[in-house]
This record gives C-alpha cells, sequence and structure tokens, in this order.
C-alpha cells in the first residue's frame, strides 16, 4: 500500500506532538478513504508537501515570496502523484529555490514531519467570475531540510523573491505585519504554523512553517 508510509509516520507525529494529534488523525482519514489523495483532484482535499529551508549554519531561514498570494512562505506544492511526500517537499524547494543540495533532517533514525497543517483553498475564478476549480483543502506535510553552502537561489516563476531570514528578521516582519502574534521579548517566536526558536549562538531550531 503505497499510503502506508505516511500514515506510519502521521502516527509518529501524533505520538511525539499528542496536542496536534487532531490533526495527524484528520489527514489520516484523508489518507485512508481515498487512493488518490496524492492526487490534486481529490476532493475534498489532497496532500501537499511542503519544506522549511534552513542555511548549513542553521542561522537563517529561507522564504519565498509568493506572486499570487502575495506573502512570504515555505517552498511547497502538490505531490501530483508522487507517494514519498518528504520527497515532494524536497522537490518543491529546488524548483523554487533553485536550490539542488538539500539535506532532509531525520531525527532519531525515523523520518517525522517537521509540522502538519490542514487548510481552506478558495475557489478560483476568471476574470468573468467562472469557477476554474472549486474550493477544497491541502492536507499540507511539512518537513525539515539543511541546504549545503555556495549554492545560488533562483526565482521561480511563481514568486516574487526568495530570501534568508534570520530569527530577528521574522520577529520585526511579524511585529510589523500581524504585531497580534509577535512577542515582545523572549526566544521563541509563534505565528500561525510558525515556531522558530533562536539558541544563544544564533542558530535556529525550527519547528513548524511561516506564513507572513
Amino acid at each position: 500500500m503505497q499510503r502506508q508510509p505516511l500514515l506510519e509516520m502521521l502516527s509518529r507525529y501524533a505520538k511525539k506532538y499528542p496536542d496536534e494529534a487532531d490533526v495527524a488523525r484528520r489527514i489520516e482519514r484523508l489518507v485512508t478513504a481515498h487512493a488518490d489523495c496524492f492526487e490534486r483532484t481529490c476532493r475534498p482535499g489532497h496532500i501537499t508537501g511542503s519544506a522549511w529551508v534552513l542555511s548549513h549554519d542553521r542561522r537563517r531561514c529561507l522564504l519565498v515570496h509568493h506572486g499570487k498570494l502575495d506573502r512570504w512562505l515555505q517552498p511547497g506544492g502538490h505531490a501530483d502523484g508522487q507517494t514519498d511526500v518528504a520527497e515532494v517537499a524536497r522537490r518543491e524547494a529546488q524548483e523554487e529555490t533553485g536550490l539542488v543540495e538539500l539535506e532532509l533532517v531525520i531525527g532519531n533514525g525515523e523520518l517525522t514531519p517537521l509540522d502538519l497543517d490542514v487548510h481552506l483553498i478558495p475557489p478560483r475564478r476568471d476574470a468573468a467570475g467562472r469557477e476554474l476549480e472549486d474550493a477544497h483543502e491541502h492536507h499540507d506535510i511539512r518537513f525539515l531540510l539543511v541546504a549545503a553552502p555556495g549554492q545560488d537561489l533562483v526565482t521561480s516563476d511563481e514568486s516574487h523573491e526568495i530570501r534568508w531570514f534570520t530569527h530577528d528578521d521574522v520577529l520585526s516582519h511579524l511585529r510589523r505585519k500581524r504585531p497580534q502574534d509577535a512577542p515582545q521579548s523572549g526566544a521563541v517566536v509563534r505565528g500561525r504554523g510558525l515556531s522558530i526558536r533562536s539558541s544563544s549562538n544564533g542558530r535556529i531550531d525550527a519547528r513548524g512553517t511561516a506564513m507572513l
């Protein structure tokens, strides 16, 4: 069963982060019920993969400024039939950033997602208001990757810009754009789907992803 590796990862995630077991079970239900869950045509939603990319020294995180959504986001996208969701995340990160050498971080010998999220995608319409695509859900599986040094960034057609962010950069952006989510002091930043921690040596420990 091609869905089994993903189901096992979701189970490990629920055990590791019991406070988020509900979202893991929600994704499990979709995967169990729909053999085509890796296809973008699957409804009520489908599996997507995204990547939280850190620099080789773990002092910066990489975000892309999405052209259509006008937001800073982690790289990611549709599985389009690929059942290895971690490789979907790596592929999307490579395509959207130009980075080729990306190491998937595997903790304790077993691959567990960094973060999970289910979010609603609104219907897409043409200029005349005709519906081109119905509303649906993205069941996003997110992984931590580390970029090898010495690579150049290349902006894809889907984005306006790619940028490395330090911990303080993210703090500053949150305070400007969403002050209700940004702490005034302390080491932890939490926003929608974002939790990053800066250690005393400036390295970033990520838990979650950004939508800024």
